[in-house]
């Protein structure tokens, strides 16, 4: 997704994501969250750097994801419980498919965000690089800062 097309404002992304995994397919789901928790959302106390997500009797839930105690409130929650997502019925099946047809693959946060006042999370359907891919993915990065640096060098 380029920078235009985002939605929301930005609260937590996972960068590693796409060097860890090839970005097949990207969803964008609602998670169910208790009162603390999206006080601590909005407040920027989240981490999803080892979260993933995986099917379950029919459902998505998110696991791994770490969202702090918030100081105030009395009564917390447990900072990495699994939580519910949800998608549309058509998107789940679409998931499970994909799941269970390509090897190697997985569901992980890329981006949480708030969206007219709702958490919402940006998945993608991700199969694991190997580490010669990884090394060629830095390739053509590099090589692409390169191109860029010269055509900006080459407009002075």
């Amino acid at each position: 997704m380029a920078k235009a097309e985002l939605k929301g404002h930005t609260i937590a992304s996972n960068r590693r994501a796409s060097y860890e995994y090839e970005i097949l397919q990207r969803y964008d789901a609602g998670i169910v969250l208790l009162g603390s928790e999206i006080k601590s959302i909005r407040a920027g106390k989240v981490t999803l750097g080892e979260g993933y997500a995986r099917l379950k009797d029919d459902e998505l839930f998110l696991y791994n994801v770490h969202i702090a105690h918030y100081g105030p409130a009395g009564d917390n929650h447990e900072p990495t419980r699994p939580r519910k997502l949800l998608l549309h019925r058509r998107e789940l099946d679409r998931l499970r498919r994909a799941l269970e047809e390509q090897p190697r693959t997985t569901v992980v946060p890329l981006r949480l965000y708030l969206h007219n006042g709702l958490a919402k999370l940006e998945l993608g359907l991700g199969r694991g690089r190997r580490q010669y891919d990884k090394r060629q993915a830095i390739k053509q990065r590099e090589a692409s800062r390169t191109i860029q640096r010269a055509v900006r060098h080459a407009q002075r």
